[in-house]
């Protein structure tokens, strides 16, 4: 892959991801983390069923477990033996005999069935069982939920908060994932303040750092913050070699036009190398990706909105790649435009738009306001409707959606 030859070659966006992943190393190295810790990590090895789940036949109902044989012919009357709570464990059950059952708790042995409380009545010692019951009604069987040694999730696969219930219910208390990912964030721009200051003529406080952080967050990397670059070639410099000295990856916003004061672009290819420059995307379309050193560097736009979506659409997936995880790619799916357009771009657009849901179904009307410094639009529309470059569109026309849940976990 090497860096665009002409100032106004665009390279396509699936050329551009493509080249992207190919480019990606992998982190081999791995650590074992608690449960409590593992959510968003990638596993590094195949997570196996210790146990089965349930360990043991259990009752589904409060009731009575009862002989399925001593029930056949209803209404019938039982001697209530034992009560058998979850957490105990109860005696054989003999013919003629009920056990008193809670929800959860161990099927004794003989029993084959639970009749629901609802259908029996009780008086004193004996219950009277109102209707029969089927052979393994209302019981949950040893390891119908997971079987032990059966295969929960393979290499690759990024833990969910349900997947960390289904790896504690067989017993496993850690597990082995790629270790994380470190990364440099780095923002640039004279103008720029950290909120909390009082605003001066000129300047603007500093978004893109908590939009990117918070991204990271999710990605669950370690976030290296070493604060705003002042705009000067000298200092780009220095601080790029220091963020690429401790970081997988580095990762800049602004700074990556054509100005006299974008100093992101020179500094890089005066450290290492600069291997991808101008996107036929919009927004975004000042998006550099290169190396310096061993760091994968991502120069990401200054812009609010196009910072967002270079990164969850091109840095996302390669920081999820270079950690192992096998989805890396968003679910795109196809609605209905609910507006028209008779002007063509040369570039993909990915317009942030709101799902309007009727009885009909849902489809996409665009944000009102399209800039790319239009921090709040990012909040206000539910994701991004993508137009393919050179494109008209007619109201009814399908386009591909990504919902922002797919791409803010």
């Amino acid at each position: 892959m090497s860096a665009n030859s002409r100032s106004d070659s665009l390279t396509p966006v699936d050329a551009a991801l493509a080249a992207l992943l190919a480019a990606m190393p992998s982190i081999k190295d791995t650590e074992f983390v608690e449960l409590r810790a593992a959510r968003g990590r990638i596993l590094a090895e195949t997570a196996t069923a210790s146990c089965n789940v349930p360990p043991q036949d259990n009752s589904a109902m409060d009731g009575y477990a009862v002989r399925r044989a001593d029930v056949k012919n209803t209404p019938t009357q039982l001697r209530v033996s034992q009560r058998i709570i979850a957490g105990a464990t109860g005696a054989q059950l003999a013919s003629g005999e009920a056990a008193r059952i809670f929800t959860g708790a161990p099927v004794p042995a003989g029993a084959d069935a639970v009749v629901m409380q609802e259908n029996t009545q009780l008086e004193g010692e004996v219950v009277t069982v109102l209707q029969s019951a089927a052979a393994g009604e209302n019981l949950r069987r040893q390891g119908e939920d997971i079987a032990a040694n059966t295969k929960l999730f393979p290499a690759g696969h990024r833990l969910l908060a349900q997947d960390l219930a289904v790896l504690a219910a067989t017993g496993i208390e850690q597990v082995r994932v790629t270790r994380r990912l470190r990364v440099a964030l780095l923002t640039t721009g004279n103008e720029l303040v950290q909120p909390g200051t009082n605003l001066k003529p000129g300047q603007i406080y500093n978004s893109n750092f908590y939009a990117l952080s918070g991204l990271l967050d999710a990605l669950n990397v370690e976030v290296i913050d070493l604060g705003i670059v002042a705009d000067s070639l000298e200092g780009t410099r220095t601080a790029l070699e220091d963020a690429a000295a401790q970081a997988d990856c580095v990762i800049t916003t602004g700074g990556v036009s054509v100005g006299e004061e974008d100093h992101v672009k020179p500094a890089v290819e005066a450290l290492g190398e600069l291997q991808l420059w101008k996107l036929a995307i919009k927004p975004g379309k000042p998006f550099a990706f290169g190396t310096i050193g061993k760091s994968q560097f991502f120069g990401l736009p200054g812009n609010p909105v196009s910072s967002f979506v270079t990164f969850v659409l091109l840095v996302r997936p390669c920081l999820l790649q270079m950690q192992g995880c096998q989805n890396i790619k968003p679910l795109v799916v196809d609605l209905p435009a609910a507006f028209e357009r008779i002007e063509l771009s040369e570039r993909q657009e990915y317009l942030r738009v709101v799902l309007d849901t009727t009885n009909e179904g849902q489809s996409l009307v665009p944000y009102v306001n399209q800039s790319s410094g239009v921090t709040a639009s990012l909040s206000g529309a539910d994701g991004l409707a993508i137009v393919p470059a050179h494109t008209k569109i007619a109201k009814g026309d399908k386009l591909g959606f990504i919902a922002f849940s797919e791409l803010l976990y």
